[in-house]
Formats: C-alpha cells, structure tokens, sequence
C-alpha cells in the first residue's frame, strides 16, 4: 500500500485529479539461465516485488512521464524522432513505439511510477517496468486486443530496439505470465509454456544480493550469445536447444576453447530445467537444489557469468546447509538464489552477513521473495 499511495500523491500534485492504476512484477528463474536465447527451457516465476504505475489519457500526442525512484521527469512524442534520451524514458519510449508498429493505437498519456523490484540484483526491473506499461496501454488503448504473448515480445523489442540489450523472451514472458504459487516452464522455442504448482512448504526462497555490479566495456551478454550462435551454426542447427554433448564433442577442434565451454553449458543446463520440474512434481527438493549448484557451477566455470563475490556467497551456502544455491540472472553481480529449509534460514543470513562483510565491507542484501502474480489493473 505504501508504494500506491506514494504513486497516486505525486500524480495528483503533478497532474492533478487521478488515472488507472497497473502493475507487474519482478521475476526470479529458479533454473534454465542463458538458455532463453539458445531456444531452450527456463523456469521462471513473478515475485511479489513490483513496478506500478498511475496513467491518464491526456488527449494530446505527448507522453509526461515522472519516476519517482529516479526523480527524473521526461516528455516525449509519439513518433520514432521523438525518443528520449533519458535512458529510463526510452523503456516506456520503446513500449509506446513497439505498439504502434504492431497496428496498435498509443495516444498521449500522464504517468508517475515508481517500484519495490531492487535495481541491479537481476531481479528484470527493466521487464517488469516494460510489461507494466504495455499491459497498460493494451487496457486503455486498445480494449485488451493484443495478446499476452504480443505483450511479451513488445517488451522484448523495445530492450532490442531502444535500450540495446538483445535479450531472450524470458523475463518480459514472466513478468506478463506470473501466477501465484505457481511457477512456469516455458519453451523458448515453440513458446508453449505450463504452470507448476510452488507451494515449497517447509522452505524459503530467498535471495543475497551481493551488491555488486561489474560492469565491463564490451557487452559480455552479447558475447556470449554471439558464442553460442557461432557453435549452432557450426553444427548446421538453427539454436543449441537441438545439441548435444556428442554433436559439441565431434567439433571441439575447430571452435575456440572459449565457444566450446560456452555451448557446453547451455546443453547441460537444457537438461536441468527438465530435470527440476520433474523433481518439483515429485516433491523432491534434494533434486532441485544439486542442479542449482550444477547450475552455479556451469555459469562460474564455464559460462563465466559469476564473480568473486558470488562464489563466495554459494560457497557460504554450501557451508550452511543450504539444499540449493547459484547465481541468478545475466550475471558479473547481482544475487544469489537459495533455497533453504526454513529452520536453517536464520542461521544462514546471520552467517552470509557475517562473513561475506568481514571479507569485503559490506553485508548482503537479503530479499524473501514469494512467487505472485504478474502484469495486472491494481485500480480502476
């Protein structure tokens, strides 16, 4: 409630009077990382950790948008010349523009946001600030006529096309899909997805942020998708998701060491998605945590996504007890996923706090999160 009433104060002092109010959440992926883009599975859910948004019609063809988080305001047009430059504005920009070229109808509006989803923890602020506001527009504008799916990729589109990050479908899918209790096996090829019941009773997700963020000059996301497409077009094959370790093997000697452990991974973790969500259904937590660390491992070793402090954090949690722990999200930063039986859960905060601030200044950020619904009207 506190995050709705900070959002329909502003908006009423800066425009006066009040519009819908709409949010969408966050996503964790409990596993299935870089596998996305590779046409593979992944296993996503919304978290209860959201942007939210207040919108208005305002009869012109300009968008006045303020965000709160950021206390930045920006004004922009419709039309493909009028981005802005403000790199947040370009989010809701791109949405705006995304629907348009699809046949859609956008029309001028005022908005204030602001979110509780925590920045650079690889938690999709981005996705959940996207899928917000093209659910939003679809209501207003354009009388729900557009697809969940369509919503999805218009998130997606607008990370390709204005905010350059050639990133998968998952966490824009997540973030319109989530459902309480409930998380999500998508297949990133043919887009058919199922819902699996996550009602962990007896066990806590939680996440450790590291509160670090290693930013290096080259993108290393599209780096490493680069890897991976070089090594499908090798093998003859449109995606990795059609690989396996026998096919990598047979040409190892004419790709990079570096490309060979990249694709390596993504076969590996393709199977573990799989792996877990049959363990779920089982109720056969021990399975899900092992392919978590796997999943750690990989990415560490092999992908070469972690760092430091994210090893050290996995590491603590091995030390604890914890069933399954890895790194969550594009990696270079951000979180620790762990899944943790709850009467192990205080002794394993106070030691990862510990520990990891007498190594290196600062305590983790700790987030429980539990697995809610994603894009929605909050209010009329």
């Amino acid at each position: 409630m506190e995050l709705k009433e900070k959002i329909t104060s502003t908006f009423e002092s800066r425009f006066g009077g009040h519009g819908t109010i709409y949010a969408s959440a966050g996503r964790i992926n409990l596993i299935g990382e870089h596998t996305d883009y590779n046409g593979g599975f992944v296993f996503p859910g919304a978290i209860d950790k959201v942007i939210m948004a207040e919108i208005r019609a305002n009869g012109t063809d300009t968008v006045r948008a303020y965000s709160i988080d950021i206390d930045d305001y920006a004004e922009f047009g419709l039309n493909e010349e009028d981005a802005p430059k403000a790199s947040w504005a370009r989010y809701i920009f791109g949405v705006c523009r995304e629907i348009i070229k699809r046949g859609g109808k956008v029309q001028g509006f005022d908005t204030v946001f602001a979110g509780n989803v925590p920045l650079g923890a690889g938690l999709s602020s981005s996705a959940a600030l996207e899928s917000c506001f093209a659910f939003a527009l679809n209501d207003m504008f354009n009388g729900n006529a557009i697809d969940k799916f369509e919503l999805a990729r218009i998130g997606q589109s607008t990370e390709h096309n204005y905010c350059g990050v050639n990133c998968g479908i998952m966490d824009q899918f997540a973030s319109v899909f989530g459902k309480k209790d409930h998380l999500m096996r998508l297949d990133c090829r043919s887009m058919e997805f199922e819902y699996f019941p996550f009602k962990a009773d007896g066990y806590t997700l939680v996440l450790l942020d590291s509160v670090v963020k290693h930013e290096l000059a080259d993108s290393p996301y599209n780096k490493r998708r680069a890897s991976c497409e070089r090594v499908a077009k090798r093998l003859g094959i449109e995606t990795l998701r059609d690989a396996d370790m026998e096919m990598l093997d047979s040409i190892k000697s004419d790709i990079t060491a570096e490309d060979y452990f990249r694709a390596k991974f993504v076969i590996e973790e393709k199977e573990r998605v799989l792996t877990v969500c049959d363990a779920l259904v089982k109720g056969d937590f021990d399975t899900v945590g092992r392919c978590m660390y796997e999943t750690h491992n990989g990415l560490s070793k092999d992908y070469e996504v972690s760092c430091e402090e994210l090893d050290y954090l996995n590491d603590i949690a091995k030390e604890c007890g914890v069933v399954g722990s890895r790194i969550m999200g594009g990696g270079f930063g951000g979180c620790t996923i762990n899944l943790v039986k709850d009467e192990l859960l205080p002794a394993f905060i106070a030691t990862a706090k510990e520990k990891f601030n007498a190594k290196y200044g600062h305590e983790p950020k700790v987030y429980e999160v539990i697995i809610s619904d994603g894009a929605h009207k909050v209010t009329e």
